[in-house]
């Protein structure tokens, strides 16, 4: 028998854009249903194990209050709970790994206990009811309206009905779209169709599709041996090298940069990109001494990207392969790492190199989850299109403003390799807003995008994803369904009713969301 809840709002996901609209809505008195595919909350912070991707202007402005207060108590932890340095304890803009990837560079069991200390307050008044382990497989719809969701149990195959009012895909694949019969856009679009400068020149690729990562923690110990099994795939991976690649994918130098060659290195050495340092997590440098025994870092590499097939859009028997083959690769990467990677004093592999799934939460020494960059994306009634945030089409002042901005964000139009065998690329965009007419699908009333799955396009996920703006998104969808539904207003509704408009913006700007840049000048 189905085990069924009835609530406000079913926020369906439980990564960070699936925490934001829950902490949203649940802080006006909203009662939340909120599933989480795994046993972590957090998404990109926790199960897929990847740091946060930020921008320069993060410390002063960029991002909503709340996702501010989230970093605070990060830091705040550490300071109460870790033997830091002096130097470190003052510090106001402490970074646990000095990464050089994220100015908050840390352990996702502390952004996981941070978040759950965060949502604890709604939970415990019973506004929040959060279920664990549980993936949606099934949804009833009445015409334009999502009446319900079903989900199934990852673990006992047991069901969950929940009925609500308001439904929110936070999924990192956009999951409820089809189930639902939302419209969706997948892969990447022509330049026909969006006038893009960097879209595709001949016809639409829907399943082109960025790469995935399945991340991994690491310390070492110099002078011992953790060197894991040999992979099944091991053999494959060690000669693979893309049409693209300059390299194999397996060597310091697999990428060519604008014709350049960047050379990478595990541990820092001149001339190198450190890929120790590019995503530590751990500085022990900073702690008082004996406190780690050595760094922590996570592994999240050109060198691990995985695009040689979909992990949606595709039948269950091939994403279930290709999950497993990201996987595959990630453990050949630690295997070549540990016995054949080269050296700067002439020899090969650090077999020093400890796997670290007590980092990650699982036995397998892998991240819960992969990391997904590129998620299905509703029709929406507006799509953010390259030319809105180019300084290649704008100029260098501003992106195009948007009059109902919901928030803001900031980041390189970063693609990685794609599933369709297409080189990635990192071109610049201008600090954006995000607009309402992003979060409102063209048909559907009451599902709204609380992720990755917004209006955008393949090019313009690539800076709409990272975990700030993803915050900012859930916030946003969050905010929004609880106030039309403590006005009886559609979001429709909202975003063309200007008076409407206003009030909602107003809103959100009480709850610290900003709504536009500052005036910078040229960036």
């Amino acid at each position: 028998m189905n085990r069924q809840y009835g609530c406000d709002i079913a926020v369906i996901g439980g990564g960070i854009g699936g925490c934001a609209a829950a902490l949203a809505a649940a802080e006006v008195g909203m009662r939340i249903v909120l599933t989480e595919e795994t046993d972590w909350i957090g998404g990109q912070f926790t199960s897929q194990a990847v740091p946060a991707d930020e921008h320069r202007w993060i410390e002063q402005f960029g991002s909503t209050r709340k996702y501010r207060e989230f970093r605070n108590r990060v830091r705040g932890y550490y300071k109460a709970n870790y033997p830091l340095t002096a130097e470190a304890m003052r510090s106001d803009r402490f970074n646990p790994g000095t990464a050089s990837v994220s100015r908050l560079s840390c352990d996702p069991r502390v952004t996981l206990t941070v978040l759950q200390d965060m949502l604890a307050p709604h939970i415990h008044a019973g506004r929040i009811t959060l279920l664990f382990n549980v993936r949606p497989i099934a949804a009833e719809t009445d015409g334009d309206t999502v009446r319900s969701v079903t989900l199934e149990h990852t673990l006992s195959g047991d069901r969950v009905v929940v009925e609500a009012r308001y439904v929110l895909d936070a999924t990192e694949c956009g999951d409820l779209l089809p189930l639902t019969g939302t419209e969706y856009v997948t892969g990447a679009e022509s330049r026909r169709d969006t006038g893009e400068p960097h879209a595709l020149a001949g016809e639409p690729e829907p399943l082109d599709i960025q790469s995935v990562t399945w991340c991994f923690a690491l310390d070492y110990r110099e002078g011992e041996d953790h060197t894991i099994e040999r992979p099944a795939a091991y053999e494959f991976w060690r000669s693979y090298q893309a049409p693209f690649q300059r390299d194999r994918m397996f060597s310091w130098t697999p990428l060519k940069t604008n014709e350049a060659v960047k050379r990478f290195s595990l541990f820092p050495e001149p001339g190198a990109f450190s890929l120790w340092d590019y995503r530590r997590i751990a500085d022990r440098s900073q702690f008082a001494p004996g406190t780690f025994d050595s760094d922590l870092t996570l592994v999240n590499w050109p060198q691990n990207d995985y695009w040689l097939g979909n992990v949606y859009e595709v039948p269950e028997e091939e994403r279930r392969r290709h999950l497993e083959g990201a996987k595959q690769l990630s453990l050949s990467l630690l295997y070549w790492l540990q016995t054949e990677a080269p050296r700067p004093d002439g020899g090969n592999g650090y077999p020093g190199l400890r796997l670290r799934g007590d980092v990650t939460g699982t036995a397998d020494g892998l991240a819960k989850a992969p990391y997904i960059r590129e998620s299905r994306r509703i029709r929406a009634e507006f799509t953010v299109k390259e030319q809105h945030i180019s300084p290649e089409v704008r100029g260098a002042n501003s992106a195009e403003p948007f009059c109902d901005s919901v928030g803001i964000g900031s980041y390189r139009i970063d693609l990685h390799p794609t599933t369709g065998g297409r080189e990635g690329f990192y071109i610049p965009s201008l600090p954006f807003q995000i607009p309402l007419g992003s979060l409102i699908p063209v048909r559907m009333d009451n599902l709204l995008p609380a992720c990755k799955n917004i209006g955008v396009t393949h090019l313009t996920n690539g800076c709409y994803r990272l975990h700030p703006v993803e915050w900012n998104i859930g916030e946003a969808a969050g905010a929004l369904a609880a106030y039309c539904l403590q006005r009886g207003v559609s979001p429709r509704q909202v975003r063309r009713d200007s008076a409407r408009l206003a009030d909602f913006q107003s809103a959100l700007v009480q709850r610290g969301v900003e709504l536009a840049w500052p005036v910078m000048g040229p960036v």
